[in-house]
């Protein structure tokens, strides 16, 4: 076997392999005798059809099979071997004669390599980047406390009705005599908010309203004739709601109230460990460490942001092989029917590859690295971050575990715990080498610099 490698410009090469008999006759000759093995044909036992009856009929695919893993063995391994930096997968050359490979012996294949573009770049502390520092606002704490206590409160029954209870009762539709009308809607464990009707008057009716109180109201004109309200207060169907317009009567039975748990030690305890904090200063002073952990994320992705215009610009222009890998890129499509790549969206292809190019010497020159336990670590964080998504703080390790695990047996958020990996140690290591220029700034205009 004979392997060449000719460069046709800067970024992009022709790799020529020629492949002769003594290549691949030996690993066909024992696949078919491994055939000849189990071979089964009518009039002959199994494992005694003859050879040359089996060469004949499995003889040119076998030689197919063998000449073709030949190939990509060979081709991969001197890409490796050669640590040749290619973008994309190599493409059988354009001007590629075709092999019969049934009745050749010798064969020659080449492939169009497209090449990454040669490039350096060094940071030091002559580079300087913005850093943003976002603030956090003491009502913002303030906020947080309160959205502890509620998520921590609990209903109470109470004597009377204020703003945003609950009352359970009994609903009678009434007739125009103002009477229970006999046929109509009726609904022994019926709830009202009055907080939510759409009607002020109607919402006013209940104000004061107290333990066995029978009132009068419209159902209707509260919830300004939604089907849906109406169906779900009545337990009816939503288009026979039209046809109870009228007034109900409502006996309170019940009045319930949430009310917000206590600032106490149960409730320090409850969200951050038996002990940790101790008092309401404390548990102020945590929120505001935990909401600036937050905000440094967001911080480091604007970094991180700063740092890729800023290498892009560093760097500069990029040679690329444009013709050859956007025939990469149309030969990777699902679908032949599948419309080929638009310069615009090949224009944004070509500046996510020069990025990467970017990060890949990057996180060379600084020997950053990752293993499963980092991995894994990654994902525990990740489900806790999904979960506090949904205010859920206080998570046991046996759920996050859980929930990392299946996310670890998928493949692309795998890939994607690694990318944000990876940026998370480029981050720490370019803050450790570059001079941050730190600006104090609040998150509404943190927000919108992030727009921008």
């Amino acid at each position: 076997m004979n392997i060449s490698f000719d460069k046709t410009s800067n970024v992009s090469a022709v790799i020529t392999i020629n492949i002769e008999k003594a290549d691949y006759e030996a690993k066909v000759t024992k696949k078919l005798k491994d055939i000849t093995k189990v071979a089964q044909m009518p009039g002959f036992r199994k494992g005694h059809v003859p050879a040359g009856l089996v060469k004949r009929m499995h003889g040119a695919q076998v030689k197919y099979e063998e000449v073709n893993r030949t190939l990509n063995d060979s081709l991969f391994n001197y890409i490796k071997e050669n640590k040749l930096a290619v973008l994309g997968s190599p493409l059988p050359n354009e001007q590629q004669e075709t092999q019969d490979i049934e009745n050749q012996e010798n064969f020659e294949f080449k492939f169009d390599i497209a090449l990454a573009p040669e490039f350096s770049i060094e940071y030091s502390a002559s580079d300087k980047l913005p850093y943003y520092d976002i603030q956090v606002k003491e009502e913002d704490i303030t906020a947080e406390v309160n959205r502890l206590c509620q998520q921590a409160g609990h209903p109470e029954s109470v004597d009377a009705y204020e703003d945003k209870d609950i009352l359970r009762g009994t609903l009678a539709e009434l007739g125009e005599d103002g009477l229970p009308l006999e046929g109509g809607v009726q609904v022994e464990t019926a709830s009202l908010m009055p907080t939510y009707f759409k009607n002020d008057d109607q919402k006013a009716i209940f104000n004061g309203a107290k333990k066995n109180d029978v009132i009068t109201f419209n159902p209707a004109t509260a919830y300004d004739n939604n089907e849906t309200e109406l169906a779900s207060l009545f337990r009816i169907a939503k288009e026979e709601t039209k046809n109870h317009t009228g007034n109900f009567s409502f006996q309170v039975n019940e009045i319930s109230r949430f009310v917000p748990a206590e600032l106490n030690q149960e409730l320090f305890d409850k969200y951050y460990g038996e002990g940790v904090v101790k008092s309401e200063e404390e548990l102020r002073a945590k929120i505001k460490e935990n909401i600036s952990k937050a905000y440094e994320g967001d911080s480091d992705f604007k970094f991180m942001l700063d740092v890729r215009k800023h290498a892009m610009e560093k760097v500069g222009e990029l040679e690329f092989p444009e013709e050859l890998l956007k025939r990469v890129i149309n030969s990777n499509k699902k679908d032949e029917k599948q419309a080929d790549i638009t310069d615009e969206e090949f224009k944004n292809t070509l500046e996510s590859l020069k990025w990467n190019l970017i990060t890949e010497k990057l996180t060379a020159q600084y020997e950053i690295k990752y293993d499963d336990k980092e991995i894994k670590a990654e994902a525990l964080n990740a489900a806790r971050y999904e979960f506090m998504r949904y205010g859920l703080n206080n998570i046991p390790d046996e759920y996050l575990q859980n929930y990392a695990s299946e996310m670890l047996k998928k493949q692309d958020r795998v890939e994607g715990l690694i990318n944000s990996l990876l940026q998370k140690k480029l981050c720490a290591a370019l803050k450790n080498v570059v001079t941050m220029e730190h600006k104090q700034i609040s998150v509404e205009d943190f927000t919108e610099l992030v727009k921008e």
